[in-house]
C-alpha cells in the first residue's frame, strides 16, 4: 500500500449506521452533519457509511465535510445497480476528487431475494464499473471480503479488503492472503463499559442478528469457533475475540492487536446501551479520539 493510500485512509476511522442522510429527517439530518463536521475535526481518517448506504448517502457526509475520506461500509451490490453507483461516483469526484472510496459486498442470502452465486455477481459487478466512462477505478474500491476468494478478488480487483466482524486471527490470514501492499481495513465493535457483564449484554445485543447469517458464522467456524458459541448471543469467548470492551485503553490495546496482525486502518464502531450502533454517540467518540490521540 502507498503512503499516499496509508495517509488517505488514516489509521482509525469511525464506522456508524447512524449516518445516512436519505433515512433521516431534517432535524436527523442537521445531527448528522454536526457529527460528520466533529468527526473530522477529531481527525478520524475515514468515515465509514455502514449499514448498506446509497450513492446519496455517501455525497450528502462528502458535502458535509472538507478532507476526511468517506466510504461505503458496506454498499450492497443487489442494492444499487452498477450504472447508478457509476454516476454516483462521478458526481461525488467532480466536487471532491479523491475522497471518496466505494466498499462493495454481497450481502446475505437471508436478507436478499436475488441473493445468487454472490461470488460471480460481484466479478459481474466489478467488469460494469471497469467498462463504464469514466470507470470507478480499482483503486478507489474495496471489498466486504472474508473467505479466501474474496480476498483473493480484493487484492486483483480492489484496492483491499473491509472485512466487518472479524477476529485478530482473522485479519492475519487476511493479511497473507491479500499480500503486503493491499489495504486492510477491519471493523472493530467497541463498547466503552467497565462492567464486563453489561458491556457483553450489549454486545450479544448487537451480535444476535449477524448469528443468524451464514457468511459470518461460516467464517467463525472457519475459525476455530463451534456451533456451541453461537447460543445466547454469544459465548464470552466469542465474543472477547469479536469486541473491544471496556474502557478507553482497553479498546486502543485490542485495536492495537490488529495492526499488529497486519490491518493497516481500524474502523472502529461504537455500540451504546439501548441503542447498539444506531445512535450518534458523539461523546465516546471524543473519548476514543483522545485515547488514540498518537495514531490519528
Amino acid at each position: 500500500m502507498t503512503s499516499e493510500t496509508r495517509k488517505a485512509f488514516g489509521r482509525v476511522g469511525i464506522w456508524s449506521s447512524a449516518l445516512h442522510w436519505s433515512r433521516a429527517d431534517d432535524e436527523g439530518r442537521k445531527a448528522i452533519a454536526e457529527a460528520a463536521t466533529e468527526l473530522e475535526e477529531l481527525k478520524y481518517g475515514t468515515l465509514w457509511l455502514g449499514g448498506s448506504p446509497s450513492p446519496d448517502d455517501a455525497a450528502a457526509l462528502v458535502a458535509a465535510t472538507r478532507t476526511v475520506t468517506v466510504a461505503t461500509g458496506i454498499l450492497s451490490i443487489w442494492d444499487h445497480t452498477a450504472e447508478e453507483v457509476t454516476a454516483g461516483f462521478a458526481a461525488i469526484e467532480s466536487s471532491a476528487p479523491g475522497r471518496f472510496v466505494l466498499g462493495l459486498g454481497v450481502s446475505h442470502g437471508p436478507m436478499v431475494p436475488q441473493y445468487a452465486k454472490p461470488y460471480s455477481a460481484m466479478v459481474t459487478y466489478l467488469d460494469a464499473l471497469d467498462a463504464a466512462a469514466p470507470p470507478v477505478d480499482a483503486g478507489r474500491r474495496v471489498l466486504a471480503a472474508l473467505g479466501p476468494k474474496m480476498l483473493k478478488l480484493a487484492t486483483d480487483r480492489a484496492l483491499g479488503a473491509h472485512p466487518y466482524l472479524v477476529t485478530t486471527e482473522h485479519t492475519a490470514e487476511a493479511r497473507a492472503a491479500l499480500g503486503p501492499d493491499a489495504l486492510l481495513a477491519p471493523e472493530l465493535s467497541v463498547v466503552l463499559d467497565t462492567d464486563l457483564d453489561r458491556a457483553r449484554t450489549t454486545a450479544r445485543n448487537m451480535l444476535a442478528m449477524y448469528l443468524q447469517l451464514p457468511n459470518y458464522t461460516d467464517n467463525l467456524l472457519r475459525l476455530g469457533f463451534a456451533e456451541s458459541d453461537f447460543d445466547g448471543g454469544g459465548s464470552v469467548r466469542l465474543l472477547d475475540a469479536l469486541f473491544a470492551l471496556g474502557d478507553a485503553e482497553r479498546v486502543k490495546a485490542r485495536a492495537q492487536a490488529y495492526f499488529d496482525a497486519g490491518a493497516d486502518h481500524i474502523a472502529l464502531q461504537v455500540l451504546t446501551a439501548g441503542e447498539g450502533g444506531s445512535g450518534l454517540p458523539r461523546a465516546e467518540w471524543r473519548e476514543l479520539a483522545e485515547a488514540f490521540a498518537d495514531k490519528l
